[in-house]
């Protein structure tokens, strides 16, 4: 490798234009009123932005040479040359001696948002103790939590039942494909790319782990981050007409998209906390330090469970966000209990910068996943992928209008934006929607959004074990069959005060005749 070459600088040229892309999503969303009051986060603009440039470009080249081009497999973005690329494509002779090249620059864009996804939940990990909540309040934190595992449940439904027809008709297209729909809604760009990798390797490995009657998607990859960025744009516009719904029905005036929150001085550094530059060493490169130390250490343990169980490798590194959040939050406890006992005096974590640091890692996953997407596969299934796009945003929009009626009538409006927001992008995506009507956040809405991680953690991970490839690739009607039942005891468990009280209130109408 020479210092001059487009290989030493592949990487600082993609970084480059991701970071550029958002300076100039964020200029755009100033100057144009219709971007302004759209709601459609920056980052998921300036995915726009590189992912129509990106079908321009793989346009015109096949217009002129015939054959399919990527803009970020260019050597300028340290991809390896044409004749090498297409040889590796083709099966030839250098297929065989491929781990030796330079990946492409549409495999960094993959590898950037798969690590993005799990840095920026590491970074979330890192939080204030939560406050002891009443018994209402937890009441509320537990629907929030059942709420969201039971969208991601209606979603994988209607998303599979559309690929198990589609899936006769596409070449191609899996009939157990459809579940990305809740990956790609319920937990954006990341978890899609994750399942949609998974999917799309199935049997490519050691032929002793290959999956029997299972069938790979074609282009999974793409096919789970597109779905992912219809997902954004649902919720944009989905929340957009919500709001001027609320906003003729109330006769107020929605606040300007500019406003931001307010910093004081005490949100940035608690007395507690070491100065922001302690004995040499700057703030945020310790908080870069606890994550990234994290992680490796979450790393560690994906390797050794990797080892101990082979054919469940690729579904075990799937879940390297979870075990980094579970690594995160033993070292917080682990410095809350030195703090307690006097081993160490200052608070080593600060909350903002790491709010901030989790921010970046999260644009950049947006940006990088929507970047990574290659044009003809959404030519090859833009019909299907449209379809589910659109059940995916009207059945959540329905559920979850009725939900927040029915469960929390004394905010109702600010729990559907917040959930609505997060369930078909990401939870910074259901704040933006929920700052737009509550900007002081006066209701518990953007609270129920972080306390309701843990029943949906709890209640959500028997789905993400179902979607693994080794068991719904094998058993997709089976695997159907047991999301519509845990779909309906969701249901009974989320409307159990109407269920039980009116069960009650028969019961005792019995006895007094």
């Amino acid at each position: 490798m020479e210092l001059s070459g487009f290989d030493a600088w592949g990487i600082v040229s993609i970084v480059a234009v991701l970071l550029l892309s958002l300076l100039v999503a964020n200029m755009l969303k100033r100057r144009i009123p219709l971007l302004k009051k759209s709601l459609i986060p920056t980052s998921v603009l300036a995915g726009l932005i590189i992912l129509t440039i990106s079908c321009i470009y793989t346009g015109i080249y096949y217009l002129v040479t015939g054959e399919s081009g990527y803009l970020f497999n260019l050597e300028f973005f340290g991809s390896p040359s044409k004749e090498i690329l297409d040889d590796i494509e083709s099966g030839g002779f250098l297929s065989q001696y491929k781990q030796y090249f330079s990946l492409t620059g549409l495999e960094l864009l993959e590898i950037i948002t798969y690590h993005s996804l799990a840095l920026g939940f590491i970074a979330t990990a890192f939080k204030p103790v939560q406050e002891k909540l009443s018994k209402k309040r937890s009441t509320e934190v537990f629907n929030a939590g059942v709420t969201t595992v039971s969208t991601y449940l209606l979603q994988a439904i209607l998303g599979m039942g559309i690929t198990i027809i589609a899936a006769l008709f596409v070449g191609g297209l899996t009939n157990y494909s459809g579940v990305i729909l809740a990956f790609g809604f319920g937990q954006g760009t990341g978890q899609a790319f994750n399942f949609g990798q998974q999917y799309q390797s199935i049997n490519n490995g050691n032929p002793k782990n290959a999956l029997e009657g299972a069938v790979a998607l074609t282009n999974g990859t793409d096919f789970g981050l597109s779905i992912a960025s219809l997902g954004f744009i649902s919720a944009a516009i989905g929340g957009v007409i919500f709001l001027n719904i609320l906003r003729r029905r109330a006769q107020k005036k929605l606040k300007d998209a500019d406003l931001g929150e307010t910093v004081t001085i005490d949100k940035i550094q608690t007395s507690e906390e070491l100065p922001m530059e302690s004995s040499g060493v700057d703030k945020i490169t310790m908080q870069l330090a606890f994550i990234l130390g994290s992680y490796f250490a979450a790393y560690g343990i994906l390797f050794i469970l990797a080892k101990i169980i082979p054919s469940m490798s690729s579904t075990i590194y799937g879940f390297n966000f979870l075990i980094g959040v579970l690594v995160a939050t033993a070292v917080c406890f682990a410095l809350r209990f030195m703090k307690k006992k006097k081993i160490i005096k200052h608070e080593y974590i600060n909350h903002f910068l790491m709010k901030r640091i989790a921010g970046f890692f999260f644009d950049i996953m947006i940006i990088s996943g929507m970047a990574a997407i290659k044009p003809d596969t959404l030519g090859k299934y833009w019909h299907v992928i449209l379809i589910l796009g659109v059940v995916g945003a009207a059945s959540s929009f329905f559920y979850l209008k009725f939900i927040a009626k029915k469960l929390f009538p004394e905010y109702k409006d600010e729990q559907f934006l917040a959930t609505y927001g997060m369930l078909t992008g990401t939870a910074s995506t259901g704040i933006i929607l929920l700052r737009e009507w509550d900007p002081h956040f006066k209701t518990p809405a953007a609270d129920n959004l972080v306390y309701q991680n843990f029943p949906a953690i709890v209640f959500g991970l028997p789905i993400m074990l179902l979607a693994a490839p080794k068991v719904i690739a094998v058993h997709p009607y089976l695997v159907w069959g047991i999301l519509i039942a845990f779909f309906a005891i969701m249901n009974i468990i989320l409307f159990r005060s109407f269920i039980f009280k009116k069960r009650k209130k028969k019961v005792k109408d019995t006895s007094t005749e």
